[in-house]
């Protein structure tokens, strides 16, 4: 574990504005009260703070940081700070309106709301920098400076002139010449030659231009220029604060909406942030799914996160209650803030962090929850659920020194492939649904306690007992290689439909297709069946018949040798599931979508061929409960979580100290609806 923050206790906290209540210096220091009495241990200070700051161009304003940081170290809480460029004050925009960004339809924003800014701007990044590095000199040194919190929720982009010129220089790097550009593109088509670097444009709108190379690296430059940005912005803190860390914070999407974050590439932004933190708001008791099934979208969002360093990580941002910005906002049932919050730090969370700490008096998140809040304070059912979360994370101390237990499984994530894949004129829009797909592999996975990693293609392979990679329709010669060379190694790979379609210039592979792919799977896709939604087929597997839905590859064995068969339409009897031995190791894919029955029983298989299975002390009664593991080199920590309304037992086969009670317990043991146990033994 590599943790570089500077902290033996987990964190509580988060995001704190008291730049909104300093004509009431009563109201902070009651709020001062009410983090001691929360257990609070952690405030994020800053965000969204430039205008207080920096009241106009050149004039600073410390004092009120200065008595708050005071105000923090008396009261022994540690402090993140944040870099203010979310939000520029109304001066800068005025005197340099080229700081403000310009739309898909090229007119410059009006100045408003927040991330309304370019990030090319060479005036913007001189006074990000300018009051970075004031922030660095006066408060680099304070002790209860823990790290430095980038920006807020990168996102976005600008059509601006500059941004047009960048992209162009962008492009121009990568292909050298417009020859190459043009087969890259495959520009032939619809007379789309480029005959001058000055004719490249931001595709605009996005997705409308037909040309699926360009629309992918206008995508590929925004992640680029968004990290060129944040390299600018962190410049003198790097220079001024080595030692102090940095995190920039990320988003998971809307669970609800089984996306992942789709503006940038986090693969590549996390080599640039010391620790990776994010932002979580599952919308817990929602109308439309169990609490179980959005628990475990939700651990795949956590195992995301931690993946992208394969490290512990931070939660910056949760809600005590409800949000602001759902489509409904429901708050949370009692108990589910602290079985959401366990969950996080069960999956190698190193924090609790809220926002907000103070309800805001007004403006657009006056309703977003807070652990105080506008209407009755500290005297909530929020703020009690708080209290018993600081209680636990103090509790749990010692485990604060453990990380996630080593994973044997990892499952290919890509966001090129998933960019690419959604583009594609092919298919089916609405059924396409690459996460939703990884969701579905992953789940049979959480509900056997089986830790999962998300990998990146450039991640090594070998590590792993099981590889799986769905859906890799935009793959690389190189990577196929490299699954290739995986499984002669020993390794065991699935992988599915819509695989090997094209390469990374968005181009068709020809004839059979990649070489690798071919002897890896030992079959040939001959074409892909598109099913209506009230169109299914079925396939045989296992002595029993599972539905299939959307998708199926027709294919052509070679090599492998078929585990199931398809039941109905033309291509009936021929295969839909199949192995692959090759040298040491074995490859299975899965021609067609099915129902998670049908992954169920396939994994089940699997895990128990490959002893995927974690020998754990304590069994449980129903799929709803969750276990993980945390541990370190002498101790192993079980995170127990019931992801139910409904009360439910688990048996412990062996003595293990409960933490929350400090006994030492066997057997049969209640675990409350929404509950949570952890327990400890040496390993």
């Amino acid at each position: 574990m590599t943790n570089p923050i500077k902290t033996t206790e987990f964190l509580h906290g988060g995001d704190y504005n008291p730049d909104q209540w300093l004509d009431q210096p009563g109201v902070i220091k009651q709020d001062f009260k009410a983090f001691k009495q929360a257990k609070i241990n952690t405030v994020t200070l800053g965000i969204f703070a430039w205008d207080k700051l920096e009241p106009s161009e050149g004039h600073y304003d410390f004092s009120w940081l200065d008595e708050i940081f005071d105000q923090a170290e008396v009261q022994g809480t540690k402090i993140i700070l944040s870099t203010p460029s979310g939000a520029r004050p109304r001066w800068l925009a005025e005197k340099y309106p080229e700081v403000l960004r310009v739309n898909e339809q090229g007119q410059r924003n009006q100045f408003g709301e927040r991330h309304n800014h370019c990030f090319t701007s060479p005036i913007y990044r001189e006074k990000v920098q300018a009051i970075n590095r004031k922030l660095a000199e006066r408060y680099g040194k304070r002790p209860s400076l823990l790290l430095w919190h980038i920006s807020n929720e990168y996102g976005g982009a600008c059509y601006c002139d500059l941004c047009q010129a960048a992209f162009r220089q962008w492009i121009q790097k990568k292909y050298q010449t417009l020859g190459h550009l043009n087969h890259a593109y495959w520009n032939d088509f619809w007379s789309h030659d480029y005959t001058s670097w000055d004719q490249v444009q931001a595709p605009s709108p996005l997705g409308d231009t037909g040309v699926m190379g360009l629309n992918l690296d206008w995508r590929r430059f925004v992640t680029d220029q968004t990290i060129d940005f944040f390299e600018s912005e962190i410049q003198p803190l790097r220079e001024l604060t080595p030692n102090v860390p940095v995190t920039a914070n990320f988003m998971g999407g809307n669970p609800s909406e089984s996306h992942v974050f789709y503006d940038l590439d986090y693969q590549k932004f996390a080599k640039h942030v010391d620790i990776v933190s994010w932002d979580s708001y599952p919308n817990w008791s929602n109308g439309y799914e169990s609490t179980a099934h959005l628990a475990m979208k939700t651990a795949l969002m956590n195992d995301t996160m931690r993946s992208l360093k394969h490290d512990n990580y931070l939660i910056m941002e949760s809600t005590p209650s409800q949000v602001n910005w759902h489509p409904y906002n429901r708050a949370k049932r009692p108990g589910m803030h602290e079985m959401g919050s366990l969950q996080q730090i069960a999956h190698g969370a190193d924090s609790v962090l809220y926002f907000q700490l103070h309800q805001s008096l007004g403006a657009s998140e006056m309703f977003h929850g807070a652990v105080v809040t506008n209407r009755r304070g500290t005297k909530t059912r929020a703020f009690k659920d708080v209290q018993q979360v600081g209680q636990d994370l103090q509790q749990l101390q010692a485990a604060h020194a453990t990380t996630r237990s080593r994973a044997k499984v990892g499952i290919v994530f890509d966001y090129d492939n998933m960019w690419a894949l959604d583009d594609a004129r092919n298919y089916a829009n609405e059924t396409k649904q690459y996460w939703r797909t990884i969701q579905e592999h992953y789940q049979y996975f959480w509900e056997h306690d089986i830790p999962v990693e998300i990998l990146a293609t450039t991640d090594d392979l070998s590590a792993y007992d099981l590889i799986i990679d769905p859906m890799h329709f935009m793959m690389s010669a190189e990577f196929a290689a490299k699954l290739k060379a995986y499984v002669e190694q020993g390794g065991h790979l699935v992988g599915t439909y819509i695989t090997g379609v094209v390469d990374r210039d968005f181009l068709a592979y020809q004839g059979d297709g990649l070489a690798d792919l071919q002897a890896t799977y030992g079959l040939k896709v001959q074409e892909t069946d598109t099913l209506y939604p009230q169109q299914h087929n079925a396939l045989t597997a296992y002595h029993q018949a599972y539905q299939i839905n959307d998708y199926c590859d027709v294919i052509e064995t070679t090599t492998a040798e078929t585990l199931g068969t398809y039941q109905k339409d033309f291509y009936a009897g021929t295969p839909a599931v199949t192995k692959n031995t090759l040298e040491n190791g074995s490859a299975y894919y899965l021609a067609a979508r099915t129902d998670t029955d049908f992954l169920a029983a396939f994994y089940e298989q699997l895990a128990i061929q490959l002893e995927l299975k974690p020998s754990l002390p304590i069994t449980k009664a129903t799929p709803k409960v969750a276990i993980q593991v945390r541990e370190n080199a002498t101790e192993r920590y079980y995170f127990v979580i019931n992801f139910s309304h409904q009360p439910t037992t688990v048996t412990l086969a062996q003595p293990l100290h409960a933490v929350f009670s400090d006994q030492s317990i066997q057997g049969e043991q209640a675990l409350a609806g929404y509950g949570v146990q952890v327990y400890t033994m040496p390993k």
